[in-house]
């Protein structure tokens, strides 16, 4: 398990073979491998781990049909191989769900085309998962559904999980196997010294604040959207936001995942059933302002999504007021350098080296096992013949059974009373926790699934939270205003615009 956050002065005293930069999904995969070949290996996270992207995901491990459309069968079959290896060896973590494709009169594409396109897709995973759902049934199953021209829907599967959690599973595994992880330790700058190894000047930024220096043979730079700050080479991110909105289950209730068509622009929106409540997304925008301070949805964003379920169900009209709140992360996109619309990059990940630095960026949530290995393969720990035996043998995880059980579980409602008391506790005893929001937006999600994120909660967990961590009234209640103040800055509907719009949702 994680435990308690490590002394960085005494990990400075380690000459570490590898330090991986960035405790998102990829930082953790890559801990998670090299700890399973026995390599010396440390991460580090300059914020949480899931602090960026990994935590305001779309929650999907899926292969992804609008690769397919784009005509990425590579990045498309490796999705979907990734996606069953997770729904075998993460149960109740990464959880198979049924998508419905909604089909009308006069839409492209028809039923025919998606019918073959589905055959493709299911060929590539290994499954026959899609079928056709008459226009009489999708509406038994989603009664609000607006029915004019309504033909039917496409059934397919493909998995959800609660993206953070997974980083923790991850994470926990790994340093189960000997790695080492430490949040809020801040990377400010990466040399090489005399002989190849490379020094990193970090910052404590828990703890005293102080300034000391790791050693490793090899470093991997994989912090995301921020890659291009440490990676020494010339910028190759295209930093892309997406946004969600998570709205009530009683206000819009739906049981599976559906795919929207966008009338205005072709682009997939997806409303789908998430840890008892409902979200709504995704906008595609470049995003342009400051990677350090948390994204947010736009006025524009926010009209957006709203105006695009409320054509699919006309008798629902969601307003802001529904809104329980928002959610936007900003997604590490490899630029083609062509510009043009954000929807049309390409989602693969690239690998490169400078200076000594490894780095790799973009990629997908469901790709993170192969990203790493393509990682480690670069950095000269893994040779071709283990790397083709690593891909094709599925990844490992242990059977942990410390972990409550159904945590991180992505359709279930979190727990009331004793039972959620339980499950924090754990959280507080093994997991790091640094600061409130840590524990409200990313070890539990009850900051996007309660209102003015789950502020009246917070009484109930003030004595448990000061006896764990051992924090002081003061320190409580600096901790309070710090959390209502990020829940009112980035995941809730403020007035006026909150943004700029690079590009069109």
């Amino acid at each position: 398990m994680l435990g308690n956050r490590p002394d960085l002065a005494k990990l400075a005293d380690t000459r570490w073979d590898l330090i991986v930069i960035g405790g998102g999904i990829t930082g953790a995969g890559i801990l998670h491998q090299a700890a399973q070949l026995g390599i010396k290996v440390l991460l580090v996270e300059k914020h949480d781990f899931s602090y960026g992207t990994s935590s305001k995901s779309s929650k999907m491990v899926h292969g992804g049909l609008r690769y397919l459309k784009q005509g990425d069968i590579r990045l498309t079959r490796e999705s979907l191989q990734e996606r069953e290896h997770l729904l075998r060896h993460l149960p109740g973590l990464v959880v198979r769900q049924s998508y419905l494709f909604p089909l009308r009169h006069g839409q492209f594409p028809g039923r025919w085309a998606m019918t073959v396109a589905l055959w493709f897709y299911d060929m590539l995973a290994g499954v026959r998962d899609h079928r056709w759902v008459n226009a009489a049934e999708l509406t038994q199953r989603i009664p609000a559904l607006d029915t004019r021209s309504l033909k039917g829907a496409m059934r397919y599967t493909d998995a959800l999980t609660d993206d953070t959690r997974l980083v923790m599973r991850v994470l926990h595994d790994a340093v189960e196997e000997g790695g080492r992880a430490i949040n809020y330790c801040g990377v400010d700058e990466v040399t090489q010294r005399p002989g190849g190894d490379l020094a990193l000047s970090v910052t404590d930024h828990a703890g005293d604040g102080l300034t000391t220096t790791l050693v490793a043979r090899r470093v991997i730079n994989a912090t995301g959207a921020w890659a291009d700050q440490l990676s020494g080479a010339a910028a190759r991110v295209r930093p892309q936001r997406g946004s969600h909105l998570f709205v009530p289950a009683a206000r819009l209730q739906v049981t599976e995942c559906l795919t929207l068509v966008n009338p205005r622009d072709g682009r997939p929106v997806f409303v789908f059933p998430w840890e008892g409540e409902t979200c709504i997304g995704t906008t595609d925008l470049d995003h342009r302002g400051d990677l350090d301070r948390e994204p947010r949805a736009t006025r524009e964003e926010i009209d957006y999504l709203l105006d695009l379920v409320n054509g699919f169900f006309p008798d629902t009209q969601l307003t802001e007021a529904d809104i329980l709140s928002t959610m936007a992360g900003v997604r590490p996109i490899i630029a083609s350098g062509k510009g043009g619309d954000p929807s049309s990059e390409r989602r693969d990940h690239a690998v490169w080296s400078q200076d000594g630095v490894i780095t790799v960026s973009g990629g997908k949530l469901t790709t993170f096992r192969v990203i790493a290995l393509d990682a480690l393969a670069m950095a000269g720990f893994i040779d071709r013949h283990r790397y083709r035996s690593l891909r094709r043998g599925g990844p490992r995880f242990s059977r942990n059974s410390a972990i409550p059980a159904g945590l991180g579980h992505p359709l279930r409602r979190w727990p009331e009373g004793d039972a959620l008391l339980a499950e924090v506790d754990w959280i507080l005893r093994n997991e790091m926790v640094e600061h409130l929001d840590d524990l409200m937006l990313r070890r539990t999600r009850l900051g996007n699934m309660l209102p003015r994120g789950g502020e009246a909660r917070l009484p109930v967990f003030e004595p448990l939270v000061r006896e764990r961590l051992g924090w002081t009234a003061s320190r409580w209640e600096t901790e309070v205003q710090r959390y209502l103040g990020i829940i009112g800055e980035s995941y809730s509907v403020q007035p006026g615009n909150m943004g700029i719009v690079d590009a069109s949702c």
